[in-house]
């Protein structure tokens, strides 16, 4: 959406030209509207919404970016919130968008709502944990009992349908309401009438339980090629379903979550938020570089007889902290999306180190002959620079592998994002363990 569309926009909304507003939004997307709206001021923004219809506006509203979603909300009545766009929301929608608000304003809102089965689908799924499967499922699928015949059964299929936008797969629930099966459409054509549903339906349906992990819906949802995956309570009774559109929105939110951390950001922000959010989000990773700075300085201070009777040793400070950093990152990247796609599991942190270990031999080998090749036409057989470089990159090599496979697994296992490890923590660690290993050796062959 280019800026004169959205000045157009802005000029026809200041001189209150509702109706010529209306006809450029008229074939626009839900997404490309939300689109629009999240480049325009609350007011402007509002001045749109009331020119939507209510089903068209509760789309928009999904769809926004979540800070200038929240900045409309907060002008907003609860009365206009329940009526306007709850009423017209997705229960999965509907508890997203009640999450953004405090809790006085989700009780105003709940009692404005008219459909009170509605309001109580919300008021259950607000008590889950919003990274579980219950905190993500919708309530809003089609439910036929495995004792029904093929006639009765598609009468109830054609009046649950009605309320619904889409139908990823009917599902089979027994008269305790527990999941049985799922119900393939194409029985109920080539199926005789005089069938049960429980005799052509497909029994035992992968499913998650209501207190799921939100990474592991994804990874059985991206494992059996599903389109949606019902969700069970402990007692396996159907309670919801979450479609691969909504895993998706989490999957790049979580993403855009480990880019950030591996990035050394302590917190999610975005290229609009104000100057002392994103210095706040990047102050704490460039302290603690900080600090790490001055550890290697001081390190480096301890040496100085050794640099007066070698200064050549100085010209390789750079290449062993940057050799060690980018071998730590490398091999803690390899770890961390092995854990993020259940290829890799920390119970085998043994194997793995032993695995990154040969891998490590072989680099450090190359790397360090060839700096000792460098090295040794350059200074000579006899130069301490020409051994203790090359010893020293060996060294950092098998240490910033291991420790970097180390770390993340470590991690994971303490239930911490291994996302963290990717970032400054590996390089500022590798960095100073590599100053201390290269001015050790070097000591040790002078």
């Amino acid at each position: 959406m280019n800026e004169e569309y959205i000045d157009n926009v802005k000029h026809l909304i200041e001189q209150k030209e509702g109706d010529k507003v209306k006809e450029l939004l008229i074939d626009l997307h839900p997404a490309d509207i939300a689109e629009l709206c999240n480049d325009l001021n609350p007011e402007e923004a509002k001045a749109v919404y009331r020119l939507l219809d209510n089903e068209v506006a509760a789309d928009v509203l999904v769809e926004m970016d979540e800070d200038a979603r929240k900045e409309l909300l907060e002008m907003l009545p609860s009365e206009t919130i329940a009526k306007r766009f709850v009423d017209y929301m997705d229960t999965d929608d509907a508890v997203d968008l009640m999450r953004e608000l405090d809790e006085d304003k989700q009780e105003e809102v709940l009692s404005h709502i008219e459909d009170i089965e509605q309001a109580g689908d919300i008021v259950d799924l607000l008590k889950y944990d919003e990274n579980t499967a219950g905190g993500l499922m919708g309530t809003e699928m089609v439910l036929v009992n495995e004792n029904w015949s093929m006639p009765e059964c598609l009468k109830e299929m054609r009046q649950q349908a009605e309320e619904l936008d889409e139908i990823y797969y009917v599902y089979v629930i027994d008269d305790d309401e527990r999941l049985r099966g799922i119900f393939p459409l194409k029985k109920m054509i080539t199926s005789p009438s005089v069938s049960k549903v429980k005799h052509v339906m497909q029994k035992d349906p992968t499913s998650v339980h209501v207190d799921t992990p939100i990474d592991e819906v994804v990874q059985a949802i991206e494992k059996y090629d599903l389109v949606a995956i019902p969700v069970v309570d402990s007692i396996g009774r159907l309670v919801g379903q979450i479609t691969v559109d909504d895993v998706m929105d989490e999957v790049r939110e979580q993403s855009e979550r480990d880019y950030q951390l591996a990035s050394g950001l302590s917190q999610d922000v975005e290229t609009d938020d104000n100057v002392l959010k994103q210095t706040t989000a990047r102050l704490p990773w460039l302290l603690i570089g900080m600090i790490g700075g001055i550890g290697n300085s001081m390190i480096l201070g301890n040496f100085d007889s050794t640099f007066a009777a070698h200064p050549e040793m100085a010209l390789y400070i750079p290449l062993i902290g940057g050799t060690g950093g980018n071998v730590g990152t490398q091999s803690s990247a390899i770890i961390v999306q092995g854990l993020a796609n259940s290829s890799l599991d920390a119970k085998d942190t043994f194997k793995q180190i032993t695995k990154e270990a040969v891998v490590a031999l072989i680099n450090a080998t190359i790397i360090s002959l060839l700096v000792y090749t460098y090295n040794f036409i350059r200074f000579g057989a006899t130069a301490t620079v020409t051994y203790s470089v090359s010893i020293s990159l060996f060294a950092v090599v098998m240490f910033a592998s291991i420790f970097g496979t180390l770390v993340p697994m470590t991690l994971e296992k303490f239930k911490i994002d291994p996302a963290i490890a990717t970032g400054p923590f590996i390089a500022i660690t590798n960095d100073i363990i590599g100053m201390m290993l290269y001015m050790g050796i070097t000591v040790l062959l002078s």
